[in-house]
């Protein structure tokens, strides 16, 4: 397998219109893209904070054929085998710390949107990962670096399953595009629809505000209203999936059959897993 610069490129302006139409972007900011591409690396995350040591800017954007050491959260293991799509971006956002999620939250959705252009019925589960059939498509890692409480500088890392082996929780989008003219037809055709998609929501964010993703991205959202076990001390509460917070907060609500005793919580990122298949139905803190 290789990667065609050429046609990534005829790709990027091809899908631009589509995907950027409808989101009121003003055209003034029409995103510029610098593409490395590589074979083999251990995370295309790694190789881009390299080239913004040496110097590189916003709209950066590593591409790899294979990762040796592909994260996702938490530091789970990711596996990259040929195949997949492997993609870095990098961003200079400047917002508070307490805020970091929001680029994941308009890189999710705006991902999600643009391959739903193309006939993909993508959805979202919190926070980072893209589903289709209740299976996961791809996931989403953002890293970021700080100067006295604003982030400076940082970068989305996306992987998305094409024609690589998965796990049963896991699913291709050749398994999706099962049809003789597939709305995506390469490789090359679905790196630029994920830039485009994540540079649309980041522009979007920027002008905007977290206001302009939040109904979006939860319209999107397969786990609203789904419930959850929430533990607590001496006992276990069934809560059901409100919505997500400007600080990418998973609301639920308690005793929401009681709307006289019902307390909306929030539970960060990390401290709840809602696992799929059933999605939503049987999460634990």
């Amino acid at each position: 397998m290789r990667f065609d610069p050429d046609q990534l490129k005829t790709a990027l302006s091809h899908c631009r219109d589509q995907i950027r139409s409808g989101q009121e972007l003003s055209q003034a900011n029409e995103p510029s893209f610098t593409v490395h591409l590589f074979e083999t690396v251990d995370s295309t995350n790694r190789v881009l904070w390299n080239l913004l040591d040496q110097g590189a800017t916003e709209g950066t954007v590593a591409i790899a054929l294979q990762q040796q050491s592909g994260r996702g959260q938490w530091g789970r293991q990711w596996q990259s085998s040929p195949g997949g799509l492997y993609l870095s971006l990098a961003l200079t956002p400047h917002l508070p710390v307490e805020n970091s999620a929001q680029l994941t939250l308009c890189s999710a959705w705006g991902i999600a949107s643009a391959l739903r252009n193309y006939g993909i019925p993508v959805g979202l589960k919190w926070l980072n990962d893209l589903v289709v059939q209740k299976r996961k498509l791809g996931g989403i890692l953002t890293e970021t670096r700080m100067q006295q409480g604003q982030i400076t500088q940082a970068i989305v890392g996306v992987g998305i399953n094409w024609q690589n082996p998965v796990p049963p929780t896991g699913i291709n989008l050749q398994e999706i595009l099962k049809q003789p003219d597939p709305a995506i037809s390469s490789l090359e055709m679905l790196a630029a629809i994920a830039l485009q998609g994540m540079m649309a929501g980041y522009q979007l964010w920027q002008q905007h505000g977290i206001e302009a993703i939040l109904p979006r991205y939860q319209a999107l959202l397969t786990s609203i209203g789904h419930l959850v076990t929430i533990d607590q001390p001496g006992a276990e509460q069934i809560a059901q999936v409100t919505g997500v917070s400007a600080t990418g907060d998973l609301q639920v609500c308690l005793n929401q059959e009681n709307p006289a005793t019902s307390t909306e919580i929030s539970l960060k990122p990390g401290t709840i897993s809602l696992g799929y298949g059933n999605l939503g139905n049987s999460a634990s803190v």
